[in-house]
């Protein structure tokens, strides 16, 4: 359910999401969710990708700002209220942000980020939740 992402400080310019984008293909790198968020002068794309360790490493030697932190990837049901389902659970932990993905064999999935990571591991698991593929 905890995995990697990686954070990316990238300017706020026509074509630098292209160009970062392109970096992470030409290496083989298949990203599986994405989520960005910006300002007037830069944003931040965080990425769940196959390979983050590597490609942190790839990002720094372009002299691009990448981190990685840890965040819970957790399948909802894919229905109406599928969400409210886990968000109840979590009513007393604060949410920092989160976003969407979908995978092929489980459905509708949540990145989030939270500022209680054990405490949300274990009341999710509790309740049935799941990571993707099992995890």
């Amino acid at each position: 359910m905890t995995t990697k992402q990686v954070s990316i400080f990238i300017e706020n310019r026509q074509g630098r999401l292209a160009e970062v984008t392109d970096i992470i293909a030409k290496n083989g790198i298949n990203i599986r969710a994405l989520s960005v968020a910006d300002t007037t002068s830069f944003g931040i794309l965080r990425l769940i990708v196959d390979d983050p360790e590597r490609l942190e490493g790839i990002l720094r030697e372009h002299h691009i700002t990448a981190s990685i932190t840890s965040v819970l990837a957790v399948c909802i049901n894919d229905k109406p209220g599928g969400l409210v389902e886990l968000l109840r659970l979590l009513e007393d932990i604060q949410i920092e942000y989160m976003y969407t993905y979908v995978s092929s064999g489980d459905g509708a999935c949540i990145i989030l980020r939270v500022d209680r990571d054990a405490e949300a591991v274990r009341r999710l698991t509790a309740a049935g939740f799941r990571g993707p593929a099992g995890k």
